[in-house]
C-alpha cells in the first residue's frame, strides 16, 4: 500500500469516526432535553388565590363583628396550630375554639375588624399569607392594629388554615 491510500483510509476513517460522534452525540443531547409538556410547569393564579383568601378574610371579620365563633372555627383545620400573641401556641381546633370563644364572649361593645391579604405565594394547594388586621370601634377610631402570617391548604376544595402567627403592632404615641 501506498503512502497516498494509507493516507485515504485515515482520512476516511476519522471523517467516519468523527460523523458517528456527532451523530450519538445530537441524539443523546435531544433525548436528554424535555419535551414542552415537561418543561412547562402550570404556575398558580396567585391573584385569584389572593382574591379567594381575601373573601375568606372578610367572612372572618364579619364573623368577628358579629360574634360569630362557629364560622371562625370553621375556617380552621382539625390540626391547625395558631401562635396567639403573648400565649402558648395552640394546638389543634379544639383549643384554638377555646380561645375564639373566649376573646368572643370577653369583647365589649362593637368592634369593626377588617383583616386585609397583603401577599400570598406558594401554589393551589398550599398558600403563606401576609396581611394585617385593623379594629375599630363603633365610631371609627382604631383600637389596635396587628401583622399576621398564615398558611392556608386547601383540602376536599376548599381553603383552611393549618398555621398561623399574629401579634399586636405597638400603639402609637
Amino acid at each position: 500500500m501506498t503512502k497516498l491510500n494509507i493516507f485515504a483510509i485515515m482520512a476516511i476513517g476519522f471523517a467516519l469516526s468523527v460523523s458517528t460522534i456527532s451523530c450519538t452525540t445530537t441524539a443523546n443531547e435531544t433525548n436528554t432535553k424535555p419535551t414542552n409538556t415537561e418543561s412547562a410547569e402550570v404556575q398558580p393564579n396567585l391573584t385569584k388565590i389572593k382574591t379567594e383568601i381575601q373573601a375568606l378574610n372578610t367572612t372572618w371579620a364579619n364573623a368577628v363583628n358579629n360574634k360569630d365563633a362557629a364560622t371562625i372555627l370553621n375556617l380552621y383545620a382539625e390540626d391547625a396550630i395558631s401562635m396567639p400573641d403573648d400565649a402558648p401556641a395552640l394546638k389543634g381546633k379544639a383549643e384554638i375554639k377555646k380561645d375564639v370563644e373566649a376573646s368572643t364572649a370577653r369583647s365589649k361593645g362593637l368592634i369593626n375588624m377588617t383583616y386585609i391579604t397583603e401577599e400570598v405565594f406558594g401554589n393551589d394547594k398550599l398558600v403563606t399569607e401576609t396581611g394585617i388586621a385593623i379594629a375599630k370601634d363603633t365610631l371609627g377610631k382604631v383600637l389596635y392594629t396587628e401583622k399576621y402570617m398564615a398558611l392556608w391548604e386547601k383540602r376536599n376544595g376548599r381553603w383552611q388554615i393549618i398555621r398561623e402567627i399574629y401579634n399586636h403592632d405597638a400603639k402609637q404615641k
